[in-house]
């Protein structure tokens, strides 16, 4: 993704349901926007990726993490 505000969004959406998340960005801590026109990323603990993925592919994000439904 291109926006920290994009990155920050879903970082407090997967921290609301109980995963850890973070941005990470090139960009003197938002203080130079424009350098993340090479991209901002969220990242997630390594056993939870898989929860994080199907919480954001869900439409209506309600998907429990831990059982998965």
């Amino acid at each position: 993704m291109t926006s920290r505000a994009e990155a920050d969004l879903i970082v407090g959406f997967l921290s609301s349901r109980g995963l850890w998340a973070v941005v990470a960005a090139d960009d003197a801590g938002g203080q130079e926007p424009q350098l993340q026109l090479q991209g901002v990323d969220v990242l997630v603990a390594s056993a939870d990726e898989a929860s994080a993925r199907r919480m954001l592919a869900a439409p209506d994000g309600s998907m429990d993490p831990i059982s998965g439904g």
